[in-house]
């Protein structure tokens, strides 16, 4: 995977996506609020998942434990081609619909309900007057999302297991 071309999300946020590869993660209800993502991106397109892995919260220490999280990987192929700056928001409003709750008191335990992460995009490749400087065209089928890389081990084994082409 070193070989993909890592982009920051800023500079393709008004591109549009056809596939993208997300990292699900919860640490609270996680079974109910998988299910309930998963079921609202299969209305945006194919969806195909790799194993849910259960993982420690890296950040939990002996003197403030954390629940465990599991993880999931995603690959969607979009129905119709959506910018990435409607994605971020479609995913923060899902993220919401399942009771995410982003603010919390100092020292208490942040339940995450259902957090989702854009690991990797694949652009439209968009044939008009503008696309000879388009990004799509100078860039590698598969785009990391520089701010996710490197992936965490959790990560890395889902994207690696999804039963789609992306090497």
């Amino acid at each position: 995977m070193t070989t993909f071309t890592q982009c920051a999300p800023e500079t393709v946020q008004a591109q549009p996506v056809v596939e993208l590869v997300l990292a699900l993660g919860s640490n609270y209800q996680a079974d109910k609020y998988l299910l309930l993502a998963r079921q609202r991106l299969a209305a945006l397109g194919e969806v195909r998942l790799s194993t849910a892995f259960q993982n420690p919260d890296f950040t939990a220490t002996l003197e403030q434990p954390k629940p465990d999280y599991t993880n999931q990987c995603v690959h969607l192929a979009l129905t119709t081609p959506v910018s990435l700056q409607q994605l971020q928001q479609t995913f923060r409003t899902l993220e919401g619909d399942c009771n995410r709750c982003r603010q919390t008191k100092p020292n208490q335990v942040r339940r995450v309900t259902m957090d989702i992460d854009i690991l990797m995009v694949k652009l439209a490749n968009i044939e008009n007057s503008l696309s000879k400087n388009s990004i799509s065209k100078s860039m590698s089928d598969w785009i990391v999302m520089a701010d996710r890389y490197p992936f965490k081990a959790h990560e890395e084994a889902g994207v690696r297991e999804l039963p789609v082409s992306i090497d």
